[in-house]
């Protein structure tokens, strides 16, 4: 329930053109309530105003945009892009001279969250892309203003998403000529269809020691010497979360392969990896990783939180070291999707949800090969996990009657909140193989699909777990990034395409 000021914060920005001409007349401690009340009702002028006139020595978006005392709704999942927008005109014109002494001296811009389904009232967003867009031409704007130069600097902090497509303007924000009003650092790092070396700079611009997640996704194509000299090169003294593309820690390409139990690159690595003492969370999935999980995690000296090691081509001593792994108690997300577990490794697996029990929040165990056969022992596996929220089974080949027996069974997980389930392989024809690759994996019986969801939820219902969601995403989860860089991702796989059609075609006329 909104307070009195709250209220009158909320009627004031209603009026706008009456809001703005009482600025001067506002108190600086009800700055922070009128901004959110303005974010609120998407009044952009106003919210220019406020940024521009801003009495404080701190403007954190997220702060703000969170629930308070006087206004309690959250605002953080609404990144309306005129809001945005008005917000970073309204920080270049705090640095004119005409706006009198630079009070601001830190513009925290991180808080926001990107969904699947907004509820900005004018639909019109702006992704993280778009965010650092934004952010780093009015960086290159000001760096040209003569008249702000020798005004104070204002430390900005925001969350980079570096493409191909932002990449120089990017570089010319972080790196300036000349004097830079507003100084650009970068607690989470987003980078995709970079060039290795391309990677290699922006991050050594980015104020990588005060970093708390590097992610670089898809299209960057690494290779484990590639890894090797960027952490070399690059101290990330606060990093608390990697992620890595898939084969970023495959032997690169030209070198043959290493002796038995030797790998100078993931030794180089896993090293550097050790000293990062504050990293609780590491993602290398489509790695080629088979009998080196202890030669890669054996360094490291915090305990991991978040371990995604799927399709990374495990083995048994893999599993084994796992299931034996000191850090293992201390897992909150696990995913270990793409591995025969229960057939090939069923007592090491078993073992390490035991340990990891006390303290896991999601398991994700996709294409894991879980059939009817293994219902009984996953369920008997999950029963110590009783902190655990999410569970995703997607592209297991289960039946019908397997996945109500299930779901009964998981009814008496007390924290579950979300279930993945596959469609169930009596929606597909008979004798087709599963798990299935795109497009066959959509063409199912929708009707019986829907007849065995149903049943699935009423399952729940009777056990009185209304409050567990499930859902089948065929098309994986929901990834803000890449809906928002599609066009830009595209396009570098048609010329990744055609790059390795004119190498093709290269090759066979040396060999004619």
């Amino acid at each position: 329930m909104r307070t009195l000021r709250g209220l009158s914060a909320e009627a004031l920005a209603a009026q706008a053109p009456a809001a703005l001409q009482s600025l001067d007349s506002v108190a600086r401690d009800l700055y922070p309530l009128l901004f959110k009340a303005s974010f609120q009702l998407e009044r952009a002028e106003l919210l220019q105003a406020l940024l521009a006139r801003w009495p404080l020595a701190e403007f954190r978006l997220g702060a703000l945009l969170g629930p308070g005392t006087d206004h309690p709704e959250d605002l953080r999942d609404r990144p309306c892009r005129p809001c945005l927008e008005a917000c970073v005109r309204g920080l270049r014109a705090h640095l004119l001279p005409a706006q009198g002494p630079v009070r601001l001296r830190l513009a925290d811009l991180t808080g926001l969250r990107d969904v699947q389904e907004p509820r900005c009232r004018c639909g019109r967003t702006l992704g993280r892309w778009g965010r650092t867009e934004l952010l780093a031409r009015a960086c290159c704007e000001l760096q040209a203003e003569a008249q702000v130069a020798l005004r104070p600097e204002v430390e900005v902090l925001a969350d980079l998403f570096v493409t191909e497509g932002n990449f120089e303007t990017v570089v010319r924000a972080l790196k300036p000529a000349g004097p830079a009003p507003l100084r650009l650092r970068c607690p989470t790092f987003r980078a995709d269809s970079l060039r290795p070396a391309q990677l290699l700079q922006v991050v050594r611009l980015a104020g990588p020691g005060a970093m708390r997640r590097l992610e670089v996704v898809h299209n960057v194509r690494l290779h484990a010497g590639h890894v090797q000299q960027l952490l070399a090169q690059v101290r990330f003294s606060s990093l608390t979360a990697l992620t890595l593309p898939a084969k970023a820690l495959d032997a690169p390409p030209a070198q043959g392969p290493a002796p038995q139990g030797e790998d100078p690159h993931l030794t180089a690595i896993a090293q550097a990896l050790g000293q990062m003492t504050q990293l609780t969370e590491l993602s290398v999935a489509f790695s080629t990783l088979t009998g080196k999980i202890r030669q890669l995690l054996s360094p490291l000296q915090t305990p991991l939180q978040t371990l995604d090691l799927a399709n990374c081509a495990l083995n048994h001593e893999d599993m084994a070291f796992l299931a034996d792994y000191p850090h293992a108690a201390h897992l909150e997300v696990l995913d270990l999707s793409g591995h025969d577990l229960v057939s090939l490794y069923p007592s090491t697996f078993f073992r390490l949800l035991g340990r990891a029990a006390p303290s896991l929040r999601t398991l994700t165990l996709e294409e894991c090969g879980l059939g009817d056969q293994h219902v009984n022992r996953v369920v008997l596996g999950l029963s110590p996990c009783i902190k655990l929220q999410e569970l995703r089974l997607l592209g297991n080949p289960l039946s019908a009657r397997a996945l109500q027996c299930l779901f009964t069974g998981l009814c008496d997980l007390p924290q579950l909140r979300s279930i993945e389930f596959p469609v169930p392989k009596d929606c597909y024809p008979e004798g087709v193989p599963y798990p299935q690759e795109e497009p066959a994996a959509s063409k199912f019986d929708q009707q019986k699909y829907e007849e065995v969801a149903g049943e699935l939820r009423a399952v729940l219902l009777r056990a009185g777990r209304h409050d567990i969601q499930v859902s089948t995403p065929l098309h994986g989860a929901f990834d803000p990034d890449t809906q928002e860089t599609s066009h830009e991702l595209g396009v570098f796989l048609l010329q990744a395409f055609r790059s390795a059609l004119e190498k093709f075609s290269r090759a066979l006329e040396q060999m004619e």
